[in-house]
């Protein structure tokens, strides 16, 4: 039997759209990071996450991200390198109140000027809130 916090995080990795078999980068990691949902994550996928590091092409680029963090438009630009046609941006940030916390306004604006496209908000369940981001010729091919 699963605990309801284990469902949930697991719930939270089936949420964040990430399929079985996907390889998943994730950057940003500190002792802050969620590890329940990693792990989660690395269930679903069945292997480890790749760390910044790692220069395969990715399904999926998860980005822990904190105000104190630097300039977001250039880890964003960063980030597309490695990623697929059809890959996706997840940006985890603290949510509202927490240490750390990134305005709304300020992930719009990164992701405008970095020419991504914001198409969904969930929460990430513990301190975490996650932003989807998309390429415009995914968002496009995906109408």
């Amino acid at each position: 039997m699963v605990a309801a916090e284990d469902a949930g995080k697991i719930g939270v990795a089936d949420r964040l759209g990430i399929e079985p078999g996907s390889v998943v980068q994730e950057i940003g990691w500190d002792e802050d990071v969620d590890d329940d949902l990693r792990a989660a994550i690395e269930e679903r996928i069945g292997s480890d996450l790749l760390d910044e590091d790692a220069d395969e092409v990715v399904d999926v680029v998860l980005l822990w991200w904190r105000e104190e963090d630097g300039d977001l438009v250039d880890a964003l630009v960063d980030v597309t390198t490695p990623l697929a046609d059809e890959g996706v941006i997840w940006v985890l940030t603290p949510k509202t109140g927490r240490d750390g916390h990134v305005e709304p306004s300020d992930i719009a604006e990164a992701v405008s000027t970095a020419g991504l496209a914001q198409t969904s908000n969930i929460n990430a369940g513990g301190d975490w809130t996650a932003t989807r981001l998309v390429s415009p010729k995914s968002a496009k091919s995906k109408r």
